[in-house]
């Protein structure tokens, strides 16, 4: 006779409801193990994480009856620190934001986004960021273009061009048809509308590369060219080592 499906063992997913369990909680996060309270994980009621922890379960458990949360644990101890005595943290807060961002605990967030780290990235790096067109695109773009020529290479290079102002876009338009006439690669940014200069987003551009686990550094580039203007104003090749 078969079994029918109500009477399947239900593994280790928890099937009580939580008011049932005892006050003392036990984590299993990503493989490092806490023990905390349901009155701390549920301080925040609109929170991912207090929900994770009001009503029905919503969590299965490891093979210790610890409930398991598929998430980064090493940074989990900042949020509980934070839960536990409003504690923000000092250490880690790039990662711990992440981490606040998924459990979606609201006041943390804002106070993380308060701290010198997350306010320079949100406010200032991404917000001028976003006044460059196309600046995301242009990153994968190189990259492209750098792993494309990478065969049989220690190195590769693309060649960029930057432009502050459409007054310096169209200086270098000249040097931009000669360098596509001899098939040679380059990638355009700006022009752009805010206060940081050429060597600021240059800086950007190497940041988010290596972000990406790149190791690449640059330098100005001379054309061969003749022009009535010092390419290198406009001209920097990125070079991206892979050995």
């Amino acid at each position: 006779m078969s079994i029918s499906s109500e009477h399947k063992p239900l593994g280790k997913q928890v099937t009580g409801s939580l008011h049932m369990l005892s006050p003392i909680v036990e984590l299993n996060v990503g493989g490092e193990m806490y023990t905390t309270t349901l009155s701390t994980l549920k301080k925040h009621p609109g929170s991912k994480l207090a929900e994770m922890f009001t009503g029905q379960p919503k969590l299965r458990t490891d093979s210790e009856g610890r409930f398991f949360i598929d998430r980064p644990g090493t940074y989990f101890k900042y949020i509980l620190e934070y839960l536990r005595s409003n504690q923000v943290p000092t250490q880690c807060i790039q990662d711990v934001y992440k981490e606040a961002l998924f459990y979606d605990i609201e006041p943390l967030i804002k106070q993380l986004e308060d701290t010198p780290q997350i306010f320079g990235e949100l406010v200032a790096r991404k917000q001028f960021l976003a006044r460059v067109p196309n600046y995301s695109e242009n990153i994968e773009l190189m990259i492209r273009i750098a792993r494309a020529e990478a065969v049989a290479s220690r190195q590769s290079s693309v060649i960029v061009c930057v432009v502050r102002t459409e007054e310096d876009a169209a200086r270098c338009q000249d040097a931009l048809n000669s360098l596509d006439m001899d098939k040679k690669s380059v990638v355009k940014f700006g022009p752009w509308k805010a206060v940081p200069s050429i060597s600021d987003l240059l800086d950007c551009i190497q940041m988010d590369v290596e972000a990406k686990g790149y190791k690449i550094s640059f330098q100005p580039h001379v054309t061969e060219k003749g022009f009535r203007f010092k390419s290198h104003d406009f001209f920097y090749k990125f070079l991206f080592t892979w050995w």
